[in-house]
């Protein structure tokens, strides 16, 4: 295990959720599946306790521990794409799988985790700063998924 760890709470589909992970993003995998040795107060003996994964090359460890804690937009995974059919390839397959848009390029998977699907020139034009930076974020606070072409024209003015 790694020296450092995100862990994420789930109720009770952390390997659900890791396996989906894997499949979506590049340099993801799901490791080890620690199951319950025995009966506890909310579940029973073999039930997944926790699950190792890697969710674009970082380190994550999913909890199974109830539904005592929700996730907020307060953590979030950003995700840089390179093209708008990278952009949409992972906004559809969050969102098209039971999950939810927001803005700006927000949205939530099914099990509530935030992604921020953050196209690498939104980001560039937001470092050159000035005028440039300001029409594009202008432009990404009228959007739920982020149009490149959209942010590639606020650039040019």
């Amino acid at each position: 295990m790694p020296k450092n760890t995100i862990c994420l709470w789930f109720d009770r589909d952390a390997e659900e959720a890791a396996r989906f992970y894997a499949a979506t993003f590049p340099d993801s995998a799901v490791g080890a599946v620690f199951r319950a040795p025995s009966d506890y107060p909310s579940g029973k003996a073999g039930d997944v306790l926790t699950v190792e994964f890697t969710v674009a090359g970082i380190p994550c460890l999913g909890l199974n521990g109830g539904p005592a804690f929700r996730h907020s937009e307060a953590f979030s995974f950003q995700i840089a794409t390179e093209d708008q059919a990278e952009t949409d390839r992972y906004w559809n397959a969050i969102v098209g799988h039971g999950g939810q848009e927001s803005a700006c390029g927000w949205c939530k998977d099914r099990w509530g985790i935030s992604w921020q699907i953050t196209p690498r020139i939104l980001t560039e034009a937001l470092a050159v700063g000035g005028d440039e930076a300001r029409r594009a974020f202008e432009a990404m606070m009228t959007m739920r998924k982020i149009d490149v072409a959209a942010i590639a024209a606020a650039r040019l003015g």
